[in-house]
């Protein structure tokens, strides 16, 4: 057993599965460097709060040919593998979460991984492996803006529009390309081509990036420096320093308004992505809610059944009650009645019936008490089996007799 997972043993004292856990936590930080673990309290939606294992770090995101790192966090249940883990995408300070149907607000991550979670079957390593491939299908993360603005460049088929970077490292320094002229201007960064918003989780606002210092020299209208060796044109045609150049105020307002279409196109397609993705959310609490309020609706429906039979039920009771009071006042203000006389059959056979069936019943208790009277040494054996003998033959016949009345009088036998 390696130190690590020996050490690793120590945070999971409270696990239901502490081998199993720290073998598969062990495996997959060998396999993911950018991840490392720690016992910290997690606080449940109910207020309750229990230490667990909090796996926090980074996973490498293949997006368009580039790997990003993305900061995630995973909190493994202290019944793990029984129970699938919480996954959560944890944003540094310059980055904001992106909202998809795989990450809500809070940066909770929602796979169909995670949904048919099998306890004998699913592993730490493929849920981030499914997790890398969600995030690279659709970005959680984007960085924020940066406070400082940037003049944007002359607009050109040599120069594609950046559209923004999910969260990773930006590209160092750009190829400046060469103009028709010996003036050189800042050109494209050298980079792979920028993510388009759609379908992805919009990244737009991010500034352009930072080649470096401004240049010094005189500043263009938009109070920004030029490049050197690049002053402004006394008129409306090429300037005088840069023999045969194309570098126009006309091309300077079409490179303005380009950028600013299509900043504004990036900034509406993330807002109608982000609109969608919340109207799915919403549009998945409504569906709950509908559910839930046709089960409250079953469960006042069957209430209501219920509490109607009780209602039933006790004025039953209630009429009951009454006529056993009015039997009771009725039968206390008579005189004695005679035993004998007060059960009166309806026929001759079932009184027949009832005689031999009272006479059987004292035969049985007869002979119990003979039982005893042996047990107790109040008899002897012989007279015990002789009385018992009579008695027993009598029985006998009486049983006999009932079972004939009671085919004569087509009863169950």
């Amino acid at each position: 057993m390696s130190n690590e997972e020996n050490a690793l043993k120590g945070f999971l004292t409270k696990y239901k599965y502490r081998d199993f856990t720290s073998k598969e936590v062990t495996s997959l930080i060998q396999v993911y460097r950018g991840l490392t673990y720690r016992l910290e309290a997690f606080v449940f939606n109910n207020g309750a709060r229990k230490d667990l294992l909090n796996l926090e770090g980074t996973i490498p995101v293949n997006y368009k040919g580039a790997y990003y790192n993305i900061p995630v966090c995973i909190w493994l249940m202290d019944t793990h593998p029984q129970n699938a883990p919480l996954c959560f995408v944890k944003p540094t300070p310059d980055m904001s979460i992106k909202v998809s149907k795989f990450v809500d607000s809070n940066g909770k991550v929602y796979l169909p991984y995670l949904h048919e979670w099998k306890p004998n079957g699913s592993t730490l390593q493929n849920l981030v492996q499914c997790m890398i491939t969600a995030f690279g299908e659709l970005p959680p993360v984007y960085s924020k803006p940066r406070n400082e603005v940037r003049a944007p460049y002359p607009a050109g088929p040599f120069m594609p529009q950046p559209a923004g970077y999910p969260y990773g490292q930006l590209p160092g320094p750009p190829k400046q390309p060469q103009y028709p002229t010996p003036v050189q201007l800042p050109g494209p960064p050298n980079q792979p081509p920028y993510p388009t918003p759609s379908p992805y989780p919009a990244t737009s606002n991010l500034p352009y990036p930072n080649f470096g210092t401004p240049y010094p020299g005189p500043a263009n209208m938009n109070g920004t420096p030029y490049p050197p060796n690049f002053a402004p044109a006394t008129s409306y045609g090429p300037s005088p320093d840069v023999a045969g150049g194309t570098i126009t105020e006309e091309h300077i307002k079409a490179s303005l308004l380009s950028a600013v279409e299509d900043k504004l196109r990036r900034r509406l397609n993330e807002q109608s992505q982000q609109s969608q993705a919340e109207l799915e959310t919403l549009r998945r609490t409504q569906q709950e809610l509908r559910e839930g309020k046709t089960r409250l609706e079953d469960i006042l429906g069957r209430l209501q059944r219920e509490r109607t039979d009780l209602d039933k039920n006790v004025a039953t009771l209630q009429e009951k009650e009454k006529e056993l009071q009015s039997a009771v006042e009725r039968l206390g203000g008579q005189e004695g009645i005679d035993v004998d006389e007060a059960v009166v059959t309806t026929a001759p056979l079932y009184s027949q019936l009832l005689n031999a069936f009272a006479e059987e019943a004292t035969l049985e208790d007869a002979i119990y008490y003979m039982g005893e009277a042996l047990r107790k040494e109040v008899i002897d054996l012989d007279t015990f089996l002789k009385q018992v003998r009579t008695l027993a033959r009598r029985q006998f016949t009486l049983r006999a007799l009932m079972h004939k009345c009671r085919q004569k009088a087509q009863l169950a036998c």
